[in-house]
Protein backbone atom coordinates (compact mmCIF):
# COMPACT_ATOMS: atom_id res chain seq x y z
CA UNK A 1 0.00 0.00 0.00
CA UNK A 2 1.39 3.40 -0.98
CA UNK A 3 2.08 5.82 1.86
CA UNK A 4 0.03 9.02 1.73
CA UNK A 5 1.91 12.20 0.89
CA UNK A 6 0.64 13.65 4.18
CA UNK A 7 -1.01 11.85 7.08
CA UNK A 8 -2.33 13.74 10.10
CA UNK A 9 -3.78 11.74 13.00
CA UNK A 10 -5.40 13.07 16.16
CA UNK A 11 -3.61 16.39 15.84
CA UNK A 12 -4.22 18.88 18.64
CA UNK A 13 -2.31 22.09 19.34
CA UNK A 14 -2.95 24.15 22.47
CA UNK A 15 -1.20 27.50 22.99
CA UNK A 16 -1.01 28.75 26.59
CA UNK A 17 -1.75 32.45 27.07
CA UNK A 18 0.99 34.08 29.19
CA UNK A 19 -0.18 35.67 32.46
CA UNK A 20 -3.67 34.22 32.02
CA UNK A 21 -5.24 31.03 33.37
CA UNK A 22 -6.46 29.97 29.97
CA UNK A 23 -5.22 28.60 26.69
CA UNK A 24 -6.11 28.71 23.01
CA UNK A 25 -6.95 25.50 21.15
CA UNK A 26 -5.68 26.19 17.63
CA UNK A 27 -6.31 22.68 16.24
CA UNK A 28 -8.51 19.97 17.78
CA UNK A 29 -8.34 16.22 17.00
CA UNK A 30 -7.56 16.75 13.31
CA UNK A 31 -7.35 13.77 10.97
CA UNK A 32 -6.19 14.47 7.43
CA UNK A 33 -4.86 12.46 4.51
CA UNK A 34 -3.40 13.83 1.28
CA UNK A 35 -2.78 11.29 -1.46
CA UNK A 36 0.29 11.41 -3.75
CA UNK A 37 -0.26 13.45 -6.90
CA UNK A 38 -3.34 15.37 -5.79
CA UNK A 39 -3.97 19.05 -5.12
CA UNK A 40 -5.49 19.44 -1.64
CA UNK A 41 -6.90 22.75 -0.46
CA UNK A 42 -6.98 23.57 3.25
CA UNK A 43 -9.57 26.31 3.65
CA UNK A 44 -10.91 28.31 6.57
CA UNK A 45 -11.43 31.78 7.98
CA UNK A 46 -8.71 33.69 9.82
CA UNK A 47 -7.87 31.96 13.10
CA UNK A 48 -9.26 28.62 12.01
CA UNK A 49 -5.97 26.75 12.47
CA UNK A 50 -4.75 26.54 8.85
CA UNK A 51 -1.34 28.09 9.41
CA UNK A 52 -0.78 26.14 12.61
CA UNK A 53 -1.57 22.91 10.81
CA UNK A 54 0.86 23.71 7.99
CA UNK A 55 3.61 24.61 10.45
CA UNK A 56 3.16 21.35 12.36
CA UNK A 57 3.24 19.33 9.13
CA UNK A 58 6.46 21.12 8.16
CA UNK A 59 8.02 20.46 11.57
CA UNK A 60 8.15 24.16 12.50
CA UNK A 61 5.78 23.80 15.46
CA UNK A 62 5.44 20.84 17.83
CA UNK A 63 1.95 19.39 18.39
CA UNK A 64 0.41 19.06 21.83
CA UNK A 65 -1.00 15.66 20.84
CA UNK A 66 -1.15 13.57 17.70
CA UNK A 67 1.28 13.02 14.87
CA UNK A 68 1.96 14.05 11.29
CA UNK A 69 3.81 12.12 8.60
CA UNK A 70 5.23 12.99 5.18
CA UNK A 71 5.46 10.00 2.85
CA UNK A 72 5.42 7.67 5.85
CA UNK A 73 8.07 9.54 7.87
CA UNK A 74 7.47 11.44 11.08
CA UNK A 75 7.45 15.08 10.02
CA UNK A 76 9.51 16.04 13.07
CA UNK A 77 12.46 14.32 11.42
CA UNK A 78 14.62 16.48 9.16
CA UNK A 79 14.80 13.69 6.57
CA UNK A 80 11.03 13.84 6.07
CA UNK A 81 11.38 17.37 4.68
CA UNK A 82 13.98 16.52 2.06
CA UNK A 83 11.13 15.83 -0.38
CA UNK A 84 9.22 19.03 0.49
CA UNK A 85 9.19 22.47 -1.10
CA UNK A 86 7.60 25.38 0.76
CA UNK A 87 6.37 28.82 -0.27
CA UNK A 88 5.15 30.91 2.70
CA UNK A 89 2.53 33.61 2.29
CA UNK A 90 5.05 36.44 2.61
CA UNK A 91 8.43 35.04 1.54
CA UNK A 92 11.53 37.13 2.15
CA UNK A 93 14.07 37.39 -0.64
CA UNK A 94 17.30 39.36 -0.99
CA UNK A 95 16.04 42.04 -3.34
CA UNK A 96 19.49 42.98 -4.61
CA UNK A 97 19.87 39.48 -6.10
CA UNK A 98 18.56 38.66 -9.57
CA UNK A 99 16.10 35.87 -10.22
CA UNK A 100 18.89 33.64 -11.48
CA UNK A 101 21.12 34.41 -8.48
CA UNK A 102 18.25 33.71 -6.09
CA UNK A 103 17.70 30.23 -7.51
CA UNK A 104 21.44 29.56 -7.46
CA UNK A 105 21.56 30.55 -3.78
CA UNK A 106 18.71 28.24 -2.81
CA UNK A 107 20.05 25.47 -5.02
CA UNK A 108 23.38 25.54 -3.22
CA UNK A 109 21.60 25.43 0.13
CA UNK A 110 20.03 22.19 -1.12
CA UNK A 111 23.41 20.76 -2.06
CA UNK A 112 23.16 21.30 -5.82
CA UNK A 113 25.96 22.66 -7.97
CA UNK A 114 27.74 22.70 -11.30
CA UNK A 115 25.97 21.79 -14.51
CA UNK A 116 23.10 20.12 -12.64
CA UNK A 117 22.23 23.38 -10.87
CA UNK A 118 22.64 25.48 -14.02
CA UNK A 119 20.30 23.23 -15.98
CA UNK A 120 17.79 23.19 -13.12
CA UNK A 121 17.78 27.01 -12.95
CA UNK A 122 17.19 27.25 -16.71
CA UNK A 123 14.36 24.71 -16.48
CA UNK A 124 12.61 26.47 -13.60
CA UNK A 125 12.91 29.96 -15.06
CA UNK A 126 11.29 28.62 -18.20
CA UNK A 127 8.60 26.85 -16.16
CA UNK A 128 7.58 30.01 -14.25
CA UNK A 129 7.94 32.30 -17.26
CA UNK A 130 10.83 34.40 -15.95
CA UNK A 131 13.57 33.56 -18.43
CA UNK A 132 13.62 37.11 -19.82
CA UNK A 133 13.76 38.55 -16.29
CA UNK A 134 16.50 36.24 -15.02
CA UNK A 135 19.10 39.06 -14.79
CA UNK A 136 16.77 41.61 -13.18
CA UNK A 137 17.01 42.30 -9.47
CA UNK A 138 14.12 41.06 -7.37
CA UNK A 139 13.59 44.62 -6.17
CA UNK A 140 12.15 45.38 -9.61
CA UNK A 141 9.83 42.34 -9.68
CA UNK A 142 6.06 42.68 -9.35
CA UNK A 143 4.18 40.78 -6.62
CA UNK A 144 3.19 38.12 -9.15
CA UNK A 145 6.77 37.73 -10.36
CA UNK A 146 7.98 37.38 -6.76
CA UNK A 147 5.42 34.64 -6.14
CA UNK A 148 6.58 32.83 -9.28
CA UNK A 149 10.27 33.04 -8.33
CA UNK A 150 9.19 31.83 -4.88
CA UNK A 151 7.49 28.84 -6.47
CA UNK A 152 10.65 28.18 -8.49
CA UNK A 153 12.80 28.16 -5.33
CA UNK A 154 10.35 25.74 -3.71
CA UNK A 155 10.89 23.40 -6.66
CA UNK A 156 14.68 23.77 -6.97
CA UNK A 157 15.46 20.38 -5.39
CA UNK A 158 12.70 18.52 -7.30
CA UNK A 159 10.42 17.84 -4.31
CA UNK A 160 7.59 15.32 -4.36
CA UNK A 161 5.41 17.58 -2.19
CA UNK A 162 4.93 21.34 -2.40
CA UNK A 163 3.25 23.28 0.44
CA UNK A 164 1.88 26.70 -0.57
CA UNK A 165 0.48 29.23 1.90
CA UNK A 166 -1.85 31.70 0.12
CA UNK A 167 0.08 31.44 -3.18
CA UNK A 168 -2.01 34.07 -5.01
CA UNK A 169 -2.57 36.55 -2.15
CA UNK A 170 -2.05 40.14 -3.31
CA UNK A 171 -1.46 39.13 -6.92
CA UNK A 172 -3.38 40.76 -9.78
CA UNK A 173 -5.82 38.61 -11.83
CA UNK A 174 -3.33 37.95 -14.65
CA UNK A 175 -0.62 36.91 -12.19
CA UNK A 176 -3.09 34.77 -10.26
CA UNK A 177 -4.04 32.94 -13.44
CA UNK A 178 -0.37 32.22 -14.19
CA UNK A 179 0.20 30.83 -10.69
CA UNK A 180 -2.93 28.69 -10.89
CA UNK A 181 -1.76 27.31 -14.23
CA UNK A 182 1.61 26.48 -12.66
CA UNK A 183 -0.09 24.59 -9.81
CA UNK A 184 -2.16 22.60 -12.29
CA UNK A 185 1.06 21.85 -14.19
CA UNK A 186 2.68 20.58 -10.99
CA UNK A 187 -0.15 18.09 -10.64
CA UNK A 188 0.36 17.01 -14.24
CA UNK A 189 4.01 16.32 -13.38
CA UNK A 190 2.94 14.08 -10.48
CA UNK A 191 3.84 16.54 -7.70
CA UNK A 192 1.56 16.63 -4.67
CA UNK A 193 0.35 20.10 -3.68
CA UNK A 194 -1.04 21.15 -0.30
CA UNK A 195 -2.26 24.73 -0.41
CA UNK A 196 -3.90 27.05 2.06
CA UNK A 197 -6.15 29.72 0.61
CA UNK A 198 -9.04 32.03 1.37
CA UNK A 199 -9.68 32.70 -2.33
CA UNK A 200 -12.41 30.12 -2.75
CA UNK A 201 -13.13 30.53 -6.46
CA UNK A 202 -9.47 29.89 -7.23
CA UNK A 203 -9.33 26.89 -4.92
CA UNK A 204 -12.39 25.50 -6.68
CA UNK A 205 -10.51 25.63 -9.99
CA UNK A 206 -7.34 23.96 -8.70
CA UNK A 207 -8.18 21.43 -5.99
CA UNK A 208 -9.09 17.76 -6.24
CA UNK A 209 -10.12 17.64 -2.58
CA UNK A 210 -10.62 20.27 0.10
CA UNK A 211 -10.86 20.40 3.87
CA UNK A 212 -12.62 23.26 5.64
CA UNK A 213 -11.44 24.23 9.11
CA UNK A 214 -13.47 26.24 11.63
CA UNK A 215 -12.29 26.91 15.18
CA UNK A 216 -9.57 24.31 14.75
CA UNK A 217 -12.00 21.54 13.75
CA UNK A 218 -12.32 19.95 10.31
CA UNK A 219 -16.00 20.58 9.54
CA UNK A 220 -16.10 19.38 5.90
CA UNK A 221 -13.75 17.29 3.81
CA UNK A 222 -13.85 15.35 0.59
CA UNK A 223 -13.72 15.44 -3.18
CA UNK A 224 -14.74 18.82 -4.46
CA UNK A 225 -17.51 17.75 -6.82
CA UNK A 226 -19.09 15.60 -4.12
CA UNK A 227 -19.01 18.41 -1.55
CA UNK A 228 -20.64 21.01 -3.77
CA UNK A 229 -23.31 18.66 -5.14
CA UNK A 230 -26.85 19.62 -4.14
CA UNK A 231 -28.91 16.72 -2.89
CA UNK A 232 -32.14 15.78 -4.69
CA UNK A 233 -31.41 17.98 -7.72
CA UNK A 234 -30.39 16.89 -11.19
CA UNK A 235 -29.46 19.01 -14.19
CA UNK A 236 -30.19 18.04 -17.78
CA UNK A 237 -27.95 19.81 -20.28
CA UNK A 238 -29.54 19.93 -23.76
CA UNK A 239 -28.61 21.17 -27.19
CA UNK A 240 -31.06 22.47 -29.82
CA UNK A 241 -33.96 22.48 -27.33
CA UNK A 242 -36.84 24.96 -27.64
CA UNK A 243 -38.37 26.68 -24.62
CA UNK A 244 -41.48 24.55 -25.04
CA UNK A 245 -39.36 21.41 -24.92
CA UNK A 246 -37.67 22.61 -21.75
CA UNK A 247 -41.04 23.06 -20.08
CA UNK A 248 -42.20 19.58 -21.04
CA UNK A 249 -38.82 17.86 -20.96
CA UNK A 250 -39.79 14.79 -18.98
CA UNK A 251 -42.59 13.84 -21.36
CA UNK A 252 -41.15 15.05 -24.66
CA UNK A 253 -37.44 14.25 -24.61
CA UNK A 254 -37.87 10.75 -26.01
CA UNK A 255 -39.95 12.08 -28.91
CA UNK A 256 -37.81 15.06 -29.88
CA UNK A 257 -34.63 15.73 -31.79
CA UNK A 258 -32.96 17.18 -28.73
CA UNK A 259 -29.70 15.63 -27.56
CA UNK A 260 -29.08 14.85 -23.91
CA UNK A 261 -25.50 16.02 -23.50
CA UNK A 262 -25.03 15.54 -19.78
CA UNK A 263 -26.94 14.45 -16.70
CA UNK A 264 -25.40 15.45 -13.40
CA UNK A 265 -25.98 16.68 -9.88
CA UNK A 266 -26.68 20.38 -9.57
CA UNK A 267 -23.92 22.08 -7.65
CA UNK A 268 -23.51 24.98 -5.32
CA UNK A 269 -20.29 26.98 -5.16
CA UNK A 270 -17.32 26.32 -2.91
CA UNK A 271 -17.91 29.78 -1.41
CA UNK A 272 -21.46 28.84 -0.37
CA UNK A 273 -20.25 25.50 1.05
CA UNK A 274 -17.55 27.37 2.96
CA UNK A 275 -19.98 29.86 4.45
CA UNK A 276 -22.49 27.15 5.39
CA UNK A 277 -19.76 25.08 7.04
CA UNK A 278 -18.14 27.88 9.03
CA UNK A 279 -21.11 30.00 10.18
CA UNK A 280 -23.85 29.32 12.71
CA UNK A 281 -21.66 26.61 14.25
CA UNK A 282 -22.15 26.24 18.02
CA UNK A 283 -19.09 27.15 20.02
CA UNK A 284 -17.55 24.42 22.13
Amino acid sequence: MTDPAIAVRGLTKIFPVPLHRQSIVAVRDLDLRVEPGEVYGLLGPNGSGKSTTLKIILGLVSPTRGCTEIFGRDSRLVKSREAVGFLPENPYFYKYLSGEETLRFFGRLCGLGGVQLKNRIDELLELVGLTKARKRRLGTYSKGMLQRIGLAQALIHEPKLVVLDEPTAGVDPAGSREIRDLIVDLKRRGITVLLSSHLLAQAQEMCDRVGILADGVLVREGRLQELIAIENQTELVLADASSQLVEEIESLINRSNAKLIERRKSTTTLERLFLDATTERPKS
